[in-house]
């Protein structure tokens, strides 16, 4: 009870900045489970602000990373906007071999941006960190190109994050992650759907 208490003490004392980030960024994902463009609008909006948050928070790679984001929020929204382009319009699939290349070279990154934010800042929890930071970078990239399993890769990195802000005293946004990796879950069974139905009107034709 008392664990439950300093949490509802922390969640009281959120910041407004955090408030406003964990707002614009659960209307992105529910926005973009809906292939909706509009989505983008607010990824630019809550990558800026938690910029601020998670380097309040000594989350130095978060910081860095919703950076990076803020750059694919703007990236999505033309990608998207663009409507010469196919990946407009349909969900892709990436194959098995892809995935291993992707996760390999990922965990590479993953140990070697750890080990050198352990080594050398005052970095909190690096490795796990460095972990949603860099598959949180794939994933988005993965979104605005519509592939199908960037869900699945949120769910993981949703998960992980739940424990990785709730460290950090984050508390709405660690409910912010719990409620995320719900939303990941629907959104890939959504888009799996109109990915079979897309196949199964090729099919017909």
């Amino acid at each position: 009870m008392e664990i439950l208490k300093q949490i509802l003490l922390a969640i009281l004392e959120t910041s407004i900045w955090e408030w406003l980030a964990v707002f614009s960024s659960l209307l992105y994902v529910i926005l973009i489970s809906y292939k909706h463009i509009s989505a983008w609008a607010f990824a630019i909006i809550s990558s800026a602000l938690y910029i601020y948050v998670c380097f309040q928070g000594q989350l130095f790679l978060e910081s860095i990373l919703n950076g990076f984001f803020l750059i694919m929020g703007i990236y999505g929204w033309f990608l998207w906007a663009n409507e010469k382009t196919e990946v407009s319009h349909k969900i892709i699939k990436w194959s098995k071999k892809a995935h291993f290349l992707n996760i390999s070279l990922s965990l590479l990154f993953v140990i070697l941006i750890g080990f050198i934010f352990d080594t050398y800042t005052n970095q909190a929890n690096p490795y796990t960190d460095s972990f949603t930071a860099i598959f949180s970078l794939v994933a988005t990239f993965m979104v605005t190109k519509k592939v199908l399993e960037n869900w699945i890769y949120w769910i993981i990195i949703d998960a992980v994050s739940v424990y990785l802000f709730a460290s950090r005293e984050l508390y709405m946004t660690s409910i912010l992650f719990i409620l995320y990796t719900g939303i990941a879950i629907f959104g890939y069974f959504k888009w799996k759907k109109q990915f079979n139905q897309h196949f199964e009107a090729c099919d017909s034709l």
